[in-house]
């Protein structure tokens, strides 16, 4: 019931929540990763309003979600992470940091597949009132988008930004020094990232999905024409039907893995060892955590 429902982002709300968690150190990782069926039962929630009948299904099915992805998904995560601490030593190429994006897409297309036929059973149980719902909460989460990284100046938004990035890297070499910060900011500043392209995208994206909704649910379509209806939105929503979207999405992509490259490339080997200590132990904490399902 992820994938097919809201966003992408949806689709990977246990693995983009267990990454977070990884981001924020492993403490916050061993004790939040439990909470996640709760966590994604109340973001859905939010935008759904469940029925009676539906929170029972939600909460089973993001139960089971979850003990699928503890055994079958947690381990390969620490596989990747212990991947990226081989790499941490040395320089790290563009091309390697793009393997690794690479990797963690394919963890979040497995998790979609194994969402889609629950979501798409309970998509064809939506109602009216819960899609005009749906709806009103994409328009106030795209005002939010809009007022955030669209209308402030260019020079705020870029400091924003590079005031994010910054903080994700810091979170694994500990402090930049100017030089690295300069490496950074001069990534951020020159980027093609346009948040208006974005929102143009996902905006899209969100009326196809309400349009598939509509479809699959007015009158309720049986689970495998709901799941063939959701499993074409998922593709299109990956896949932009403009090509010249798809083009610079994946020049967004590339671009960030220069970036990463560049800095990890000034950083010193005290840093570096900082960034393989952090690594090894949230690579601990994934293994610990796959194992209590056993």
């Amino acid at each position: 019931m992820f994938k097919s429902l809201v966003p992408a982002r949806l689709g990977g709300i246990i693995l983009a929540l267990t990454l977070s968690l990884v981001l924020s150190g492993c403490s916050a990782l061993k004790l939040g990763y439990n909470t996640v069926p709760d966590l994604g039962y109340w973001w859905l929630d939010g935008y759904l309003d469940f029925s009676d009948a539906q929170r029972v299904e939600v909460r089973s099915e993001l139960a089971r979600l979850h003990a699928w992805h503890r055994q079958q998904e947690l381990p390969l995560l620490a596989d990747l992470v212990a991947r990226v601490q081989q790499l941490a030593p040395g320089d790290i190429s563009p091309q390697q940091a793009c393997e690794v994006v690479a990797d963690v897409r394919a963890r979040v297309d497995a998790l979609g597949d194994r969402a889609e036929p629950p979501a798409a059973a309970l998509a064809t149980t939506l109602t009216a009132r819960q899609l005009r719902r749906l709806e009103r909460k994409f328009r106030s989460a795209n005002e939010t988008f809009r007022k955030e990284q669209i209308e402030p100046p260019a020079a705020e938004r870029d400091e924003k930004r590079f005031s994010r990035v910054l903080e994700r890297a810091e979170m694994f070499y500990g402090r930049l020094d100017e030089t690295q910060r300069a490496v950074l900011k001069q990534g951020v500043a020159q980027s093609a990232y346009d948040a208006a392209r974005i929102l143009a995208d996902r905006e899209r994206r969100q009326q196809d999905l309400l349009r598939t909704l509509y479809r699959v649910s007015t009158p309720p379509a049986s689970a495998s024409e709901a799941r063939v209806q959701l499993h074409a939105w998922r593709e299109r929503a990956q896949h932009s039907p403009d090509a010249a979207y798809r083009t610079w999405q994946e020049g967004l992509v590339q671009e960030g893995c220069r970036i990463f490259s560049a800095v990890h490339q000034v950083t010193t080997p005290a840093q570096r060892e900082e960034a393989v200590r952090r690594l090894r132990a949230y690579e601990t904490d994934l293994r610990d955590l796959a194992g209590a399902s056993r």
